[in-house]
């Protein structure tokens, strides 16, 4: 099992003028403790789970991952997740795209539904129904797939989207995998047996993520997609794991590795992310006997 790290705080000791330094340690501690993953949130204010308000600091994902592309060399940066709602497809597959090229092909498209009202009202950015918003996160997904084939460039016409051209030069470094957030049963892991590399569920309990990842199997045989392509991931945050915790944690992620979960993926959430990283190095070892 791998070890990922995910930022959703940005309430840096030192203050704003603080956060591109600590950024920057970020990157640094997470690759010398050998993590394959760096996230953010794809989020405009600070979201409750968090435990502080929305008027808490927040930077823009992407933005985020293009300076932390200058500050690393070797993990994957991603979101977790893409809200949908918030770029149009095909501008969203030239940032992925960008993203991907400044750092030598480590870019990840996590995306989701989204799910945020109050950003959406509070940004002026149309919150349509849950229906709507999978239908939009479908044809996301299928865009992006179009934006990264070299071989089409044609439109593409659907029901809420419509590009006269799918052209994206350059193309990838590395075709980004994509990462569907969430266990909706009927429909997220079915998007993700049809078009995701990798799904990434909340360790609610092993029995819980048993359960999905049986659900996730059935979509795979309905669509004629093999299950063990798809990459298992995990958001580890029952309880929130600390370096003073860390035995704990992982002899908990054991039960997780049996279910062939493949990466647990944990949040830092003091004002000093670096040091809680640096801190929690050791259980990226501990977690590679697990399997």
């Amino acid at each position: 099992m791998e070890l990922g790290f995910h930022l959703p705080i940005f309430d840096i000791d030192g203050g704003t003028t603080a956060i591109a330094g600590e950024l920057a340690r970020v990157g640094s501690a997470a690759e010398a403790a050998g993590a394959t993953w760096l996230s953010f949130m794809d989020h405009y204010f600070q979201i409750e789970p968090t435990g502080l308000p929305a008027e808490s600091n927040m930077l823009e994902g992407y933005t985020t991952l293009g300076f932390l592309a200058a500050h690393t060399s070797t993990i994957e940066l991603g979101l977790l997740v893409t809200g949908v709602t918030y770029r149009h497809p095909g501008l969203l597959a030239k940032i992925v795209t960008t993203l991907d090229v400044v750092s030598g092909g480590r870019a990840a498209l996590g995306i989701g539904a989204a799910w945020y009202e109050r950003e959406h009202r509070g940004m002026g950015v149309p919150f349509p129904p849950i229906a709507e918003r999978f239908e939009r996160l479908e044809e996301t997904l299928r865009i992006c797939g179009q934006m990264w084939d070299p071989e089409n460039n044609g439109p593409f016409e659907g029901k809420h989207y419509q590009l006269a051209e799918t052209l994206c030069s350059p193309q990838p470094i590395s075709r980004p995998k994509v990462l569907i957030g969430g266990g909706g049963e009927r429909k997220t892991l079915r998007l993700v047996a049809q078009y995701g590399d990798a799904c990434n569920l909340f360790a609610s309990s092993p029995e819980d993520v048993a359960h999905k990842l049986d659900v996730l199997r059935g979509h795979c045989d309905d669509v004629g997609r093999d299950y063990d392509a798809i990459r298992k991931t995990v958001l580890a945050n029952n309880p929130r794991p600390t370096p003073e915790t860390r035995d704990d944690f992982v002899r908990a992620m054991a039960d997780y590795a049996k279910l062939g979960i493949q990466a647990a993926i944990i949040t830092p959430t003091t004002g000093s992310p670096a040091a809680w990283i640096e801190g929690m190095a050791p259980a990226v070892p501990q977690l590679a006997d697990l399997g």
